[in-house]
Order: C-alpha cells, then sequence, then structure tokens
C-alpha cells in the first residue's frame, strides 16, 4: 500500500506515542543545558588549562547518553488509546499516572505543530474536557496525520454524544441512528480536504467565515498602542541620554548612551519585538469556520495551531477598538473558552483584527440567535453608540466623582439572547455574554460607591481573560439587572442545544 492510500485511524489498544517525542519535546532544555555546561568547560581546556580535551569531549558524550536513556523510558511509559466514552492516558516512570478524558465532557481540541515539530511533519494534540486545572491531555508526539485521525474520530464520538443527550432529554425529533454514536453525525462528514492524509472518520465539512489579510494584520500591528509606546520609550531615551550630553559637557555623547540610554534602548527593542512576534503568531494565516463539530479557528507563523470549540465552549465575547483604529473601522475580538483554564492565552483570540463586518460574524458563530450578521443591527448600534443609544441603562451623574472619563461611555444592555456591556474612552468595548452562559452573579459596592449610591454588577461565567462587570450602576439598576440576569439565565439554558446552534448557522436543515 502506497504512502497516499494509507488510512490513518485512531488506535483503540494501548499505543505509544511517536519515538521521536522526547527530541522534540526536549530539544531545547537539552541545547541549553548541554550548551552551558560546554562553554563553562571550554576555557579551562588546552594544555594549560585544568579540564582536558577528551575529558570534555568525554562529558559531552554522557550528556548525551542521559538523554537518550531518560527520553527512551519516558517514551516507554507513555501510552494512549480511545474507546467510545474517553480517551485514556498512561505515563510517568517514578509516578505513575492514568488519565482519562470522557468525550461526553469534551470542551475543546487542538492540534500544535511547534516550528520543530512542524518542519519534520509531527504535532501535538490536547484534549481538554469540563473539569478543574489540569483536567485534559496533551500526546506530544504524534504524525501529523495520527494528530487528525485521532482528533476526527474524538469530535465524531462526542458529536453524537451531544445529539444524543438533546434527543433524551426531548430537545428534537432526531434519534440517534442505531449504527452507535460515531455514525450520529455521519452525514455532515466529507471527503477529506485536498492535500490531508486520509483518515478512518473524515474531517466535518468546514464553511470558511473570516480570513485574516497579513497587509491588515501589519497595518494594525503598527498601529496598535505596545508599538507605539515602544517606539516613545526608545525616542525618550535617545533624547535623554542626548540632554545629558549637552548639559553636562563632561559626558559625551557615545559615553551617555552607552552608560544607561543604550541599555534602554535594548529593553525597549526587545519588548517590541517579542510584543510584535506574539501578536504576528496569533494574527497570521488566520481562518475562522464552522463545521458540525462547532466553531474552527487557525492560525500561526512559527508554531501553527488548529482548534476546534464544540458549541456553547465561548462563555464571554469582547470587541476592542482602539482609537488608532477607528478609522478605518477595525475591531479585535477575545473570548472566554470553556476548558482552558491552565491556558486561556492559547485561544483567548477569537478575531485579531478584523472589519465590523468581521466581527459581527464572528459573533454570530457564537450567538447565531442574534440573526444573520446585520451591520445596522443591535450590536452594531452597540459597538458605535455612547451613553443611552441604542437603550444602554448608563452610569448615574454622581459616577463622575469616581470615573469622570468614561461615565459618558459605560452602559449595560439585556435582550432576549444575551447581556451586553459597553465601556471605554481611548479603547471602545463591547462585552457579550450570551445569558446561558452566566454561572453566577455579583453585586459589589465600596464605601465611595456607597456614598454616591453606585454599585457593581458581575456575570460570572468561566475563568478567562474578560471579565464582565457593569460598573457605577445606580444602585436600583443595579438590583433590578441582577434579578432580571438571574431570571434570564435560567430561561435560555432550557431552550439552547447543540442541534438548534446547528440549525441556526446553517449545518443542519431542520429535524428529520
Amino acid at each position: 500500500m502506497s504512502a497516499s492510500d494509507q488510512v490513518y485511524s485512531a488506535p483503540r489498544e494501548w499505543t505509544h506515542v511517536h519515538p521521536v517525542s522526547p527530541l522534540l519535546g526536549g530539544w531545547a532544555a537539552i541545547a541549553g543545558i548541554g550548551g552551558y555546561w560546554f562553554l563553562n568547560n571550554w576555557s579551562n581546556t588546552g594544555s594549560d588549562g585544568d579540564v582536558p580535551i577528551p575529558f570534555l569531549a568525554l562529558g559531552a558524550l554522557g550528556i548525551g547518553i542521559l538523554v537518550v536513556v531518560f527520553g527512551f523510558l519516558a517514551w516507554k511509559f507513555h501510552t494512549f488509546r480511545i474507546t467510545d466514552e474517553a480517551i485514556e492516558q498512561r505515563k510517568g516512570l517514578v509516578f505513575r499516572q492514568q488519565r482519562q478524558a470522557r468525550l461526553d465532557r469534551l470542551q475543546a481540541v487542538d492540534v500544535v505543530q511547534p516550528l520543530i515539530a512542524r518542519i519534520f511533519g509531527f504535532a501535538k494534540i490536547t484534549v481538554e474536557v469540563a473539569g478543574g486545572a489540569q483536567s485534559g491531555i496533551s500526546l506530544e508526539y504524534l504524525r501529523l496525520a495520527d494528530a487528525e485521525a485521532l482528533r476526527n474520530e474524538i469530535l465524531s464520538l462526542a458529536a453524537g454524544y451531544r445529539a444524543e443527550m438533546a434527543a433524551r432529554h426531548g430537545d428534537g425529533d432526531r434519534q440517534p441512528h442505531e449504527g452507535g454514536l460515531r455514525q450520529e453525525l455521519e452525514h455532515f462528514r466529507l471527503a477529506p480536504t485536498p492535500g490531508s492524509a486520509r483518515t478512518a472518520v473524515a474531517a466535518a465539512e468546514e464553511r470558511l467565515l473570516v480570513a485574516v489579510p497579513v497587509p491588515r494584520l501589519l497595518a494594525s500591528l503598527l498601529l496598535s498602542w505596545g508599538t507605539i509606546v515602544s517606539a516613545v520609550m526608545v525616542v525618550i531615551l535617545v533624547a535623554g541620554s542626548v540632554g545629558v550630553a549637552i548639559l553636562v559637557p563632561e559626558v559625551d555623547i557615545v559615553g551617555a548612551l552607552l552608560s544607561g540610554g543604550l541599555v534602554g534602548v535594548i529593553s525597549a527593542g526587545a519588548g517590541m519585538i517579542s510584543y510584535s512576534l506574539a501578536t504576528l503568531n496569533r494574527g497570521i494565516n488566520f481562518r475562522l469556520g464552522i463545521s458540525s463539530d462547532g466553531v474552527r479557528i487557525a492560525h500561526g507563523l512559527l508554531e501553527t495551531r488548529k482548534q476546534t470549540v464544540p458549541p456553547g465552549r465561548v462563555q464571554a465575547v469582547h470587541f476592542k477598538q482602539s482609537l488608532l483604529w477607528r478609522g478605518r473601522d477595525w475591531w479585535q475580538i477575545v473570548v472566554n473558552v470553556a476548558g482552558y483554564q491552565d491556558d486561556q492565552q492559547a485561544v483567548s483570540t477569537f478575531l485579531p483584527v478584523g472589519t465590523r463586518e468581521d466581527a459581527l460574524t464572528a459573533l454570530w458563530t457564537v450567538l447565531p440567535d442574534l440573526g444573520d450578521p446585520d451591520p445596522e443591527g443591535t450590536v452594531s448600534r452597540a459597538l458605535s453608540g455612547r451613553g443611552a443609544d441604542g437603550g444602554f441603562i448608563t452610569a448615574p451623574v454622581s459616577a463622575k466623582w469616581v470615573d469622570p472619563l468614561q461615565r459618558r461611555f459605560r452602559g449595560v444592555l439585556a435582550t432576549e439572547t444575551a447581556l451586553f456591556i459597553r465601556r471605554g474612552w481611548l479603547v471602545k468595548e463591547l462585552i457579550v455574554v450570551p445569558h446561558e452562559r452566566t454561572q453566577s452573579l455579583a453585586l459589589k459596592q465600596g464605601p465611595i460607591q456607597r456614598a454616591l449610591g453606585l454599585a457593581d454588577v458581575a456575570v460570572h461565567s468561566t475563568k478567562g481573560v474578560v471579565r464582565p462587570v457593569a460598573q457605577h450602576l445606580d444602585v436600583a439598576d443595579a438590583m433590578d439587572l441582577l434579578t432580571a440576569q438571574a431570571r434570564r439565565a435560567r430561561a435560555r439554558r432550557r431552550l439552547q442545544t447543540p442541534e438548534q446552534w446547528m440549525q441556526k448557522v446553517g449545518l443542519l436543515d431542520g429535524a428529520e
């Protein structure tokens, strides 16, 4: 059988990760330790040194042997398998671990390729499930085709569980197929994408919704506050060094720069480069789409990441627009995703930069009950308005004593589907929390707020970068919001199912 005819499938028996895993996962640590030891001892070699060159070579060889031995043992005791109910993992030589991630608790599946793994055609797969910290499973490393086969089967089984639970609770007329969970959504499956490996369970059809052009990403980076602040710091440091040289004749310009200005310039430059690379990696080759598995996100330059987030896992959506983006009406979106308690930063960017239409489309993938993306709809008015525009409840006049700059831009609005919190002066912000994702509510009031008759209402969904808080409301408005939001959350949780999400985004044409 030729490589092109091979069909990859997820293992049902205990299987090792790939033998190269120790080298791919630990190459940086190995290189760092080996390089540090070598440089520390190199200066002492030679005829006048304390360490002979043969000893140095033997030491390097010994380090290499230890790395190989411990790497082999780590690989030997790291196995996994998939069943109809869970994915299981066993690892550890001294301290043994056996972990199980139940597929009916699935939150997200990621296929990640760091640079070195990508060069050689390997990937790691991370399965996030509902639970506390460290509740997921990470398999490092598999061949890319094996990782894709495992991801497809996990998502297929999980989709079957969701459909079965919906039918069991009377949320639709469709019943699971007699052939089992794996066949439940088989009518959504297509042949593999051209250029992809053939897998036993094909990937679900994907509808591309948003792609970020590279020129727009680069322009947004240049117009970001991080780049501007770093550039201003460099100018200030250079100008300060020149000023010191002019005011103090004993110090020349070169000496002033070398004495401290140059260090500051290098630090600012390094910070700007680090920020720029992180932003580029989150935004380059960015694609947002939907499938019967849920929302799909792909991005990355040096490290590529393909994420699949099942329906209902996005808990809160945060729109941001800096002052320098307003002329082009660009927006950034970050989100909270259930199941990523340990690494929210890895999945928080839902749209690195996009037009208003792109931003509305991205929101629609999470909250299709808002209707088709509408540039003139409620959300768009919420993005552009201020004060009571669009029916928002605003902060009272007394809030000017604690929030003089942003008071006029703050507001909160509850629709039938979601809670909207608006704020921002230099940076416009809009937070959207679907009612059914509200887990708890809190009313907060500090001593100054109490004297002014103000209070904050915090909406708790899941841990993440988005923190929905309606600040500096009148106490009566805050109490009404707290009571009404709890009632809305209970009502919406009874209505939402994954199949309803698929119908509203056009992946399911009604009950069969």
